[in-house]
């Protein structure tokens, strides 16, 4: 089987993990501190808060602007699950908003049109608490505009960057890193990403107000400035274990080389791929995206045997998947606000004919080279090339 993903580890990876579980030490020490300190300074930032995965680190980050029960955040039409369900965990209601047609990342188009309907009634605007757009398949949002139509209404930003660490867009004559835009940003270290802890999350920011709160909230409402232990808020336990630090420390030393080798394999599948009718991942032309997942467009007759492609595929020893979730159509979002097919018209589209190919670092040419042979194999056993 061509696996989706195979994380890249490494027998330095097995020696920092057997070290810890040697020691007895296992939860929230030195080297959740010193792999917080490597990803702060990687992206950029003053602080980054370790978590136990990233739907906690996205609920944690909402928490830390106050946000409750009949307030508003808005958000992408498309992303994971996880993205949408740490709004309604906070009591809040996600506002979706519908996504480039390119990049499959938030329109700002879309955001300031959103946002203008919702400024129509002043008490409404005031329940919206956040803007929370997604670094979709590792490509950086156009931050950007996100951030100057933000600025407009007074609204923090929260980076979804669960799959982008690494990531980059210029802006003017600067590059900045995933994560270092928002007043907040949001990683995750789940094994289909670059770098993993195995599961893991972790929060970045300059801010020294919402990182005490973050490290408080993480850790029972302990007071992590305190000399001495004391509660001071009621909190979670998000922690994040001595032993998955240690391999994400070891991970990251590994993390240029393993972004190298997934850009390198995007730029194959691009080439192989012409010709096919698939559609290949757009790039903006001031993003450096770290491809999390290769995601093409398949032919829009593929839409509706998209499910008997990827089974063919499958039975051919090639794992693939569909991209990622059109959350409002998703049965608890669809049948607790209503949405249908049509409001959201672009992430419909994409949703339907999205396919994610393998890649990861251990991924060969001559497999590549099948999987694309497959792909096209399968378009033409349904008709569809």
């Amino acid at each position: 089987m061509i696996r989706l993903t195979i994380p890249s580890i490494e027998e330095d990876d097995f020696a920092a993990v057997r070290a810890v579980l040697a020691s007895g030490f296992l939860v929230q020490g030195p080297r959740v501190a010193q792999f917080e300190r490597a990803v702060a300074d990687f992206v950029g930032v003053r602080h980054a808060v370790a978590v136990s995965n990233c739907t906690a680190a996205l609920h944690l980050a909402l928490l830390a602007f106050n946000v409750r029960a009949g307030d508003l955040v808005i958000v992408t039409a498309y992303s994971y699950t996880a993205t949408a369900n740490a709004i309604e965990l906070c009591g809040a209601q996600p506002v979706f908003v519908d996504i480039r047609p390119d990049t499959f990342n938030m329109d700002p188009d879309r955001l300031a049109e959103t946002l203008a309907r919702l400024t129509a009634t002043r008490s409404v605007i005031s329940r919206v608490k956040a803007i929370l757009p997604v670094h979709t398949f590792g490509q950086v949002a156009e931050m950007p505009a996100i951030l100057a139509i933000a600025d407009q209404y007074g609204v923090p930003v929260v980076e979804d960057a669960a799959c982008a660490l690494g990531a980059t867009l210029a802006d003017g004559l600067s590059r900045r890193q995933a994560g270092a835009w928002g007043a907040l940003g949001c990683f995750s270290f789940h094994p289909r990403k670059a770098i993993t802890t195995g599961e893991g999350g972790l929060i970045t920011t300059d801010r020294d107000d919402l990182a005490w709160r973050l490290r408080a909230l993480r850790n029972h409402g302990q007071d992590p400035a305190a000399a001495s232990v004391d509660f001071v808020m009621p909190g979670f336990n998000y922690r994040l274990t001595e032993f998955q630090a240690a391999l994400g420390l070891t991970q990251m030393t590994k993390l240029a080389r393993i972004i190298a080798a997934r850009r390198t394999r995007a730029a194959r599948y691009d080439v192989l791929l012409a010709g096919s009718g698939c559609q290949p991942p757009a790039v903006a032309p001031t993003a450096a995206p770290v491809y999390q997942s290769y995601v093409v467009l398949l032919p829009e007759a593929a839409a509706e045997a998209r499910g008997d492609l990827i089974a063919r595929l499958r039975a051919d020893g090639i794992e693939t998947t569909i991209g990622t979730w059109h959350m409002p159509l998703t049965t608890y979002f669809r049948t607790r606000y209503g949405y249908r097919p049509g409001d959201f018209p672009v992430a419909d589209e994409v949703f339907a004919r999205s396919l994610t190919l393998p890649l990861h670092e251990q991924l060969t040419e001559p497999e590549q080279q099948e999987v694309v042979n497959r792909l096209r194999a399968a378009l033409a056993a349904l008709g569809l090339s």
